[in-house]
């Protein structure tokens, strides 16, 4: 089978160096290329690509953002993460936001096509550091049940989207913690950025699924705050 794969990485001499490399291969065809994280999704669109080589450190959007919408535009595509960053804020951002593959650049050409064969496949494949790291992660997680979730929020950003996923708009959730309604949005938006979420919806959903919230719902938010809320 051959695998129709996609380049997205800004770095014009790395990029244009791996469509090579990976061209070269028998089983891979390299449909195209793109330098950010928006035009990698434009032409993951319009080219329909089996696996989508992505880097992190993009301008604009980034690899992560671009990960996760196109995760949800065409979910069928699979994406691999090659990438200078190594540090675990950048790991779970990946794979949270659905990539199946994460290599470090520099890691040796017969890797890289596995990885990117493997995810063609439907199959998950990481690096050996970065398995090793997700494994340790998960199973401290497994055993460690009343451990508090989303471990990367402060308790106080944790409070809030408790309360977010109660369907509380920001003026109740500012009485409720007795803060002002600007510190409230500050700590919305940080959570938005540290769960890689990209608007309310998506963070309640989240919520929910960790098990925070729950009880009033988001039919109990009214007009009024709904409106209220279009500013986070």
């Amino acid at each position: 089978m051959t695998v129709r794969l996609l380049v997205v990485d800004d770095h014009k001499g790395f990029r244009e160096g791996l469509v090579r490399l990976l061209g070269s291969l028998a089983d891979v065809e390299v449909l195209g290329e793109a330098a950010s994280g928006e035009e990698g999704l434009v032409q993951a669109g319009r080219l329909q690509p089996d696996v989508v080589l992505m880097d992190l450190a993009m301008p604009g959007i980034g690899g992560v953002e671009a990960t996760r919408r196109l995760r949800e535009s065409a979910p069928h595509v699979g994406v691999v993460v090659l990438t200078m960053s190594d540090d675990d804020a950048s790991v779970f951002a990946a794979v949270r936001s659905g990539a199946r593959g994460y290599l470090l650049k520099g890691a040796p050409r017969t890797e890289v096509a596995r990885a990117v064969e493997a995810v063609a496949a439907g199959e998950a494949l990481f690096s050996a550091a970065v398995a090793a790291r997700l494994v340790t992660y998960f199973t401290a997680a497994a055993d460690t049940p009343t451990a508090e979730p989303f471990p990367e929020l402060t308790d106080r950003e944790r409070e809030v989207l408790g309360l977010l996923s109660r369907g509380l708009p920001n003026a109740r959730i500012a009485a409720e913690l007795g803060v002002s309604p600007k510190t409230v949005r500050n700590h919305v938006s940080h959570v938005f950025a540290k769960l890689q979420v990209a608007d309310r919806a998506q963070a309640v959903a989240r919520a929910r699924d960790a098990g925070l919230g729950g009880g009033g719902g988001p039919g109990r938010q009214t007009s009024r705050g709904a409106c209220e809320d279009r500013n986070w």
